[in-house]
């Protein structure tokens, strides 16, 4: 048998223009020159023998052995990373505040935070549930060390690490989203998931009407739960009792960018262990639901000054 030996970089690189969809945005995440990415690419397809991406108008979009391929990528790069952050074994200590809408504080960020608690046991996280909006404002006057918000037309700053699929939303067995006007349980006025669910529905000329406005996302799922409505959320808030609907009466939504801020302040060895945690391991796009114990920690962090 002629085995070959891959690289993490190839496969790293593979997973991220795959999250991205830009080979541009892969080279500035990674530090890399935007060819040594396609290199990257190319190499990874000489040695597996297979086509892994094409693309369509623009779009980088997977093969069949891509996906192959990117599945056993994320689970390398992952389990690569836990070995080497576990030999580092870091001691650093200290308190971060890290603040995120209740969303991301209960879909996304739970097995990541967990982890982190393993690696760094001497660090504690102070988490704040607050909208994305407020959230910037708060990390620019240094009254939160690190935000993990949705990006809003008017932000700026902030690196792009996620994107997340958004999605119609109602509960198992509810016929809100046969009700005309469509029953709508959305965030406030300003909130880009409200914006899209709306434009989506005027432009098909569906009538539509307010049924729930809440700033917290589990407001939102209780009037989807309770029958009463219709949400937009992101796919990884689709819970136990909800489902995702995908009929032409409800066209297709776009994803949105996640931020990681760091406030110019937070200069301490915990917070730039927890930024540098979050920006990897988020970067490595959708997150498995899995046991803490099988989740593992990010890429070796900095040692506390001795």
């Amino acid at each position: 048998m002629n085995l070959i030996s891959l690289e993490i970089r190839m496969l790293r690189s593979l997973i991220s223009v795959v999250e991205t969809g830009s080979i541009t945005e892969t080279a500035r995440l990674l530090g890399r020159t935007q060819p040594a990415i396609s290199l990257q690419i190319q190499r990874l397809e000489d040695l597996t023998g297979r086509p892994l991406v094409r693309f369509d108008s623009r779009r980088i979009v997977l093969t069949e052995h891509g996906a192959l391929v990117l599945s056993y990528a994320k689970s390398i790069v992952r389990m690569h990373d836990e070995l080497l952050s576990r030999l580092a074994a870091p001691k650093i200590e200290g308190h971060v505040v890290l603040g995120t809408p209740d969303l991301y504080a209960t879909s996304i960020l739970p097995p990541i935070l967990s982890v982190f608690r393993q690696a760094f046991p001497l660090i504690q996280v102070e988490l704040r549930c607050v909208l994305s909006t407020p959230l910037v404002s708060q990390v620019k006057r240094g009254e939160v060390d690190i935000a993990l918000v949705t990006r809003m037309n008017d932000f700026t700053g902030g690196r792009v690490v996620h994107q997340e699929q958004l999605v119609w939303m109602t509960a198992v067995g509810s016929t809100a989203h046969l009700d005309s006007p469509v029953p709508l349980a959305l965030l406030p006025i300003g909130n880009i998931f409200r914006d899209h669910a709306i434009a989506a529905l005027e432009r098909e000329h569906r009538p539509w009407r307010i049924a729930c406005i809440s700033e917290s996302a589990s407001g939102l799922q209780a009037a989807v739960y309770a029958g009463m409505a219709v949400t937009v959320l992101g796919r990884s808030s689709l819970g136990p009792g909800m489902r995702e609907l995908e009929t032409p009466e409800f066209p297709s939504l776009p994803t949105v960018e996640l931020l990681l801020y760091k406030a110019t302040g937070a200069t301490s060895a915990a917070a730039g262990a927890l930024h540098d945690y979050l920006q990897h391991y988020l970067s490595l796009g959708p997150l498995p639901r899995a046991e803490p114990s099988l989740m593992p920690p990010a890429p070796p962090q900095r040692r506390a000054a001795p």
